[in-house]
């Protein structure tokens, strides 16, 4: 239960957040979900920690970063990286718990209420050392899905556990929003990551993706414009 005098902070794991989201079918508007928070408290930060690819001209998650550090979010981002595993496959690594867990311990001493959205297992020593500092842990996930998205140590360890899923209704977008699938084009890679060149601008994806609109570059306005609600 949130009061309305305390100071809080949001911790959310862009990864595991976007994939709970997923699992539960529905599309987060990022920007209900910070005024949601923002009616619960004194609302201090909302960090947002993700991996970027940047070697690639065009990467699907770079709007979306653009837009929540134009719109109330404080972005922690770094670049990814790309290994060859044993059996030599490719693969990329983005891993943001350690910058997570840095931001968190340094925030603790200016917060009464921390909310962490991860179901994370690893977070689980993370969150006891914030208690122990006197500061009240909320973890976000789920146990709606089989198997849960959150690790059963994780929640026992937090102070309050709320669902994903019973916060839909406040912070999920509205599926009748969606626009249609553009068409494919020839030289259009979709998600295959083999872009030569940006592309054109379309919206879709980000919106299907992540619950925001944006102009076209041409008519762009200043990002501070809501996207999800235009």
């Amino acid at each position: 239960m949130a009061v309305p005098s305390e100071k809080s902070a949001l911790f959310i794991d862009g990864a595991n957040l976007y994939a709970t989201a997923k699992t539960l079918g529905f599309d987060i508007d990022y920007k209900r979900l910070l005024r949601e928070f923002q009616s619960r408290g004194y609302l201090l930060r909302a960090f947002y920690f993700t991996a970027v690819v940047e070697d690639q001209e065009y990467s699907p998650i770079r709007p979306l970063v653009d837009w929540l550090d134009y719109n109330g979010y404080t972005m922690v981002t770094k670049p990814t990286k790309e290994f060859t595993d044993a059996s030599g496959r490719r693969k990329i690594k983005g891993d943001m718990d350690i910058e997570l867990a840095i931001d968190l311990m340094e925030m603790s001493e200016h917060l009464d209420h921390a909310i962490l959205f991860s179901g994370d297992g690893d977070f689980r020593r993370l969150v006891e050392a914030v208690q122990r500092k006197g500061v009240r842990v909320t973890v976000v996930s789920t146990i709606r899905t089989q198997p849960p998205m959150v690790a059963d140590e994780l929640r026992r360890q937090a102070d309050e556990f709320m669902d994903l899923a019973h916060l839909i209704p406040k912070i999920g977008r509205d599926p009748a929003d969606r626009p249609e699938r553009p068409p494919r084009v020839v030289g259009d890679f979709g998600d295959r990551g083999e872009r030569p060149e940006r592309p054109a601008f379309r919206s879709g994806g980000l919106e299907r993706r992540y619950g925001i609109r944006q102009a076209p570059p041409a008519t762009a306005q200043a990002p501070d414009d809501d996207p999800a609600e235009t």
